[in-house]
């Protein structure tokens, strides 16, 4: 990747990032309180659903940005050394690479947004120093190892069917895709893979939610997801809300086409 795709990958991903998160927050805001364990309307309803939108507005520029950075640059690394056919292969792996680089910049951000949309009472600066001051520098982290464990399954299952379904489109219209050829299969391609890890974004969120020292804070995928059933049966693993807001449905590659 040369300086160019560099700072287009760093400034496009940005400001998609950016913009798709706090276009769609209210909708994220109800998918929080909807998998939150002491359920939606405690939660605060429909009330306040910006709450949080500061830390959401500091966070996902660079968020995106890294991702879209690591992306492009590995999946630039590794297009010369793979055939055509390991193309998804090479997508998986840049994906996966990009989550977890990402994830050190949107946990601590994802931390404090949650515990504002689930406390609408409390503003992101005072859910910033009770964090901190109950559990330190690494309450900022709580939940990034189910943070990862979720959002690498799901760009294992966007990415490869994303970049398929532009090649598809490309190939049948013989041209370069528009921005919204590349955002409808980006949707597609989120929608299904939204769908696929929502029981993973349910354990993250109750996760990073629950009171310091609890079980459930301890961070065990499993031991979550089996209090989710208990509590709430299948549908309970399943509450995703109204939208799945990923800003990675729109890159600087998608805008420019295949």
């Amino acid at each position: 990747m040369d300086r160019r795709e560099f700072t287009a990958s760093l400034v496009a991903g940005g400001c998609a990032g950016m913009c798709v998160d706090l276009t769609l927050f209210p909708l994220d805001t109800i998918k929080t309180r909807l998998q939150s364990q002491q359920g939606f309307y405690k939660a605060g309803g429909f009330r306040g659903i910006y709450a949080g939108v500061p830390s959401a507005a500091i966070g996902s520029f660079p968020n995106a940005a890294v991702f879209f950075v690591t992306y492009e640059s590995t999946k630039s690394l590794f297009t010369g050394y793979s055939a055509t056919n390991l193309a998804p292969i090479t997508h998986m792996l840049a994906a996966s690479l990009g989550e977890i680089v990402a994830c050190l910049i949107r946990v601590p951000t994802e931390v404090v947004k949650q515990r504002t949309q689930a406390n609408p009472s409390l503003n992101t600066y005072r859910v910033l120093l009770n964090t901190l001051h109950e559990e330190g520098f690494r309450g900022l982290y709580r939940g990034y190892g189910s943070t990862v464990l979720r959002e690498i399954p799901f760009s294992l299952v966007q990415f490869p069917l994303w970049e398929y379904l532009k090649a598809v489109w490309w190939r049948r219209q013989g041209g370069r895709l528009d921005s919204w050829q590349a955002a409808v299969c980006g949707a597609l391609a989120g929608g299904v893979a939204a769908f696929v890890t929502t029981p993973l974004d349910v354990a993250k969120t109750w996760i990073m939610l629950a009171k310091a020292g609890t079980s459930t804070a301890s961070g065990n995928i499993p031991t979550v997801l089996y209090e989710v059933w208990r509590s709430r049966g299948i549908p309970g693993c399943h509450t995703e809300g109204l939208v799945e807001a990923d800003p990675k449905s729109v890159s600087f590659d998608g805008m420019m086409g295949h």
